[in-house]
């Protein structure tokens, strides 16, 4: 199946702006044969500034899935270039209630929408409550899972007893402060902003500790213990007070990355996978080795569990208070 990831920079709020970007690149991809080409986290949406908007302004950019602007447009491009392509936005039920979500639609029209699990942008906006899965006309069943939700070992072990062949994981991650002092750390705006003066210096960082060896300390991890080929998309540049890393990579199912975003630019990856890989895997057959009346534990509340946002901005403040 050949495969293809995009990383580029959002701009914040405006839709009709990043559906632009979208459609040039499913276009790029269609030209290439590509079957299936993911997008960021809310890169429709635009995502680091929702911390600061109320219910009424996240109202305003939220969509109705499946029927609202955004994904009607994405069904229409996905049908005309027979392609299925995953999209990150702001979702808004009739109900009103407001979901960081991601909109996958086949070339036939099936659809299926992640509500990412440990959402913690917005004291607005709702977790999910389940995993999800979509088979593509091919047959080829697809994971998602957002961002922070890739970080819990659980859920992507959940995601793939559900029969996943590949994992989408869309991103907004890197350059940005973790609250774990030796994972990430912000980067300087004024690289950015800095221009052919800086880049160097910018293209160090994101490929540095702070985001792209971050990232292989346990990305791959995912892919190799579950069988499971990874799309990472992931956004690039700054994203409002913070710089996204990028660092798009395409993994097999072995951990081993065969494409990867090198240079902090907009771009898009396309790899070709051989899911014949995954039935001697490591992670596969690892998996059918499992003793599930041993892992009464993991589903058994510790007293420790505390919700996804008091963790992830846990210490910042005092972290603020501390020179680098």
């Amino acid at each position: 199946m050949k495969v293809a990831t995009v990383q580029f920079q959002h701009v914040a709020g405006d839709i009709t702006a990043n559906l632009s970007v979208v459609k040039n690149y499913v276009l790029k991809a269609a030209t290439k044969n590509v079957e299936l080409v993911i997008f960021p986290e809310c890169c429709l949406s635009g995502y680091w500034h929702l911390r600061n908007l109320t219910r009424e302004q996240l109202g305003k950019i939220g969509q109705n899935v499946p029927d609202g602007f955004a994904c009607t447009q994405v069904t229409e491009l996905a049908r005309t270039y027979n392609i299925t392509i995953g999209v990150g936005l702001v979702e808004q039920t009739t109900a009103g209630t407001l979901y960081n979500a991601f909109f996958v639609v086949n070339a036939d029209g099936t659809w299926a929408n992640h509500r990412k699990l440990h959402c913690f942008v917005s004291q607005h906006m709702d977790s999910g409550d389940s995993f999800t899965v979509l088979d593509t006309p091919s047959g080829v069943r697809l994971g998602i899972l957002t961002c922070y939700d890739n970080n819990i070992v659980e859920n992507v072990r959940a995601t793939s007893l559900l029969g996943a062949q590949i994992l989408l994981a869309p991103h907004q991650t890197g350059g940005c402060n973790s609250g774990s002092p030796e994972a990430m750390g912000l980067i300087d705006v004024d690289l950015w902003e800095g221009g052919a003066s800086r880049y160097e210096e910018l293209k160090q960082q994101c490929n540095g500790e702070k985001g792209r060896g971050w990232l292989l300390r346990w990305l791959p991890s995912r892919a190799h213990d579950n069988g499971l080929f990874l799309i990472f998309s992931n956004g690039i540049g700054r994203d409002d007070d913070e710089v996204r890393t990028g660092n798009s990579m395409i993994i097999d199912a072995y951990g081993r990355v065969m494409v990867e975003a090198k240079e902090p630019q907009e771009q898009m990856l396309v790899a070709d996978l051989d899911l014949a890989m995954r039935d001697r895997a490591t992670g596969t057959r690892w998996i059918r080795a499992r003793r599930p009346e041993l892992y009464t534990l993991l589903v058994k509340n510790t007293g420790n569990e505390e919700e996804t946002r008091s963790v992830r901005f846990e210490h910042l403040d005092e972290d603020a208070n501390t020179p680098d």
